[in-house]
């Protein structure tokens, strides 16, 4: 069958992400692997248009990747017909104006998250796209992790029984930059360039626990800044006007609380920086990033402890692993895969931009739940 391509503007791709998991593990792979096949037997070919401002940084990503196209010209780039799809990796500051832009153009959309900086933007943005009749959706990657899928298979049997409760534990640390390099860059501690961990991180939590578990209705948050000063890429001190860490607690449909936990300023003992645990009356599963577990009731123990002395319960070992049903694809990957063959072929997509505004409107609830020390509930949101 033919194989037909597609043009893919790829604004901010010479970060970090944009260029190791969107460009290098998704799109590049997808050609190496000689395009995506369609339902009808072809076969499409994702042609990536690397944008972004500095030109040195894009004519060597560009010429590392066999000779892609490139521009620092966002508006010539949205006003050539022959690309179909804008994408924006870049700084969450702007990226308002520019789905806008890219809207009006008449390009399909496809954001990282937050898909902008507040619940009013995102549903402006949703609407306009709607309006216009093109293709949109939000990068919601984290699903698509092997310890993921494994989880929500589980939950998928029923064998976990009435779900009771859930946690969700994330963190590491990030260096300050005076021992060590920052692992993440400083525009993330700084409010005006869109910084801040709930800004960064709550986006995934809802969607995460929402495809596990069912919607959020309410949101209790406490936030605090940890690390007041650091120091930015050329070693220079900057005052963190962000939070670095936050708790929250979820209330889902029937009373199921989730309590969740996030930090850049702790220090990483168990399995992963990011695993989840639910309870329920049948049965309890665990997963981090890639591996998951499950302990049935009919196995479950009774630990015994001692105030006197160590009781070595061994709790890991009652612990049945889930063993993988693979292979896995890159979970970036699988998300392109899914929003390419939606446009291609109307194939269904699972995160429209309505999905994006859902992450801005928990931001804006666990702020003012921190600011008001309340509950705030979650309305239902509509384009």
């Amino acid at each position: 069958m033919a194989t037909r391509s597609i043009r893919i503007i790829m604004d901010g791709v010479t970060g970090r992400l944009g260029t190791n998991q969107h460009l290098g593990r998704s799109l590049m792979a997808m050609r190496r692997d000689g395009g995506l096949a369609l339902a009808d037997g072809s076969r499409l070919m994702p042609e990536p248009v690397l944008l972004g401002r500095n030109a040195e940084k894009l004519a060597a990503l560009a010429a590392a990747n066999g000779g892609l196209e490139w521009s620092t010209d966002r508006d010539a780039c949205l006003a050539d017909p022959a690309n179909a799809i804008y994408f924006d990796v870049s700084a969450t500051g702007g990226r308002h104006q520019r789905a806008l832009a890219a809207i009006g153009a008449g390009k399909h959309v496809y954001l990282e998250k937050p898909v902008t900086s507040t619940v009013e933007e995102a549903l402006e943005i949703a609407s306009a796209a709607d309006a216009a009749g093109v293709r949109h959706g939000v990068v919601q990657d984290k699903i698509y992790l092997p310890g993921f899928m494994k989880l929500k298979s589980v939950m998928e049997t029923g064998v976990l029984g009435r779900v009771l409760s859930a946690r969700l534990d994330f963190g590491w640390w990030i260096f300050d930059g005076a021992l060590h390099p920052a692992q993440r860059s400083s525009w993330n501690y700084r409010r005006a360039e869109g910084g801040g961990l709930v800004l960064d991180m709550f986006p995934h939590w809802r969607y995460i626990v929402e495809s596990l578990l069912g919607p959020v209705r309410s949101v209790s948050c406490r936030i605090a800044t940890r690390i007041p000063e650091r120091r930015d890429e050329k070693g220079r001190p900057y005052t963190v006007d962000v939070e670095d860490e936050a708790f929250a607690t979820f209330e889902l449909d029937g009373g199921v609380l989730v309590q969740v936990s996030a930090s850049w300023a702790t220090r990483v003992k168990g399995e992963d920086m990011l695993t989840v645990k639910v309870d329920g009356t049948m049965g309890s599963a665990t997963c981090s990033l890639h591996r998951a577990h499950v302990q049935p009731l009919a196995a479950t123990p009774k630990p015994r402890w001692d105030v006197d002395a160590l009781v070595d319960n061994r709790h890991a070992e009652h612990w049945q692993e889930v063993p993988d049903m693979g292979p896995y694809a890159n979970s970036y990957r699988r998300g392109w895969e899914m929003f390419l063959r939606h446009v291609a072929e109307d194939a269904p997509f699972p995160s429209p931009l309505i999905a994006g505004a859902k992450g801005l409107q928990l931001i804006d609830a666990c702020y003012r739940s921190d600011r008001e020390r309340r509950w705030i509930d979650l309305p239902e949101l509509s384009a």
